[in-house]
């Protein structure tokens, strides 16, 4: 019933070929560079919150930053690396009809889950833009004693979603310019 996923749907969009090429080896290696900033930004996560823990048990450190600082960290790490997951199609996927479809028409299935990913993605865009605005204006903080401006999270979310619509248009478009990967 479950046949493996198809190298064509399997495989980074970096190594495609015709008009697209060039912006898809940019963004591939922009993606690239992220997924080490991330994985940096991951081991700064877990240093911070077991020096928290250490700090509280050991010391009985009051730490009114560290929770905060992880969890900016993660949501930087987690939104700005979308992109590379598209790229290397590997966020989760039901495959059950994979096995039952022609290539053609796993093709197809595959596009038109691309079309309606990137349109929830572009909303969900520009939302994220307009609360990072909001938060830039008006100089809104979190409710800490830290107080570290909303506009960090916000922008990191935005910079994230919209590197993943690009990434996603580019998988779009690929096929319609006769592109193959």
């Amino acid at each position: 019933m479950h046949a493996p996923v198809s190298d064509s749907e399997a495989t980074p969009t970096s190594g495609a070929s015709g008009p697209l090429a060039p912006l898809q080896r940019v963004v591939s290696l922009l993606n690239s560079i992220i997924v080490v900033l991330a994985a940096i930004a991951l081991i700064a996560a877990c240093v911070i919150l077991s020096y928290s823990v250490a700090g509280r048990a050991l010391f009985k450190a009051a730490n009114y930053w560290q929770d905060e600082a992880a969890v900016f960290l993660l949501v930087g790490a987690t939104f700005m690396t979308a992109s590379y997951v598209q790229e290397h199609r590997g966020h989760v996927s039901i495959e059950a009809f994979v096995g039952l479809l022609s290539p053609l028409a796993n093709r197809i299935r595959l596009w038109l889950v691309d079309v309606a990913s990137f349109l929830f993605c572009a909303f969900f865009t520009w939302k994220s833009w307009t609360l990072t605005h909001e938060a830039w204006e008006d100089g809104q903080v979190s409710n800490s004693m830290w107080s570290p401006p909303l506009a960090i999270p916000y922008g990191l979310m935005a910079a994230g979603m919209t590197l993943l619509c690009i990434q996603m248009l580019l998988q779009i478009i690929a096929p319609l310019t006769g592109a193959r990967r």
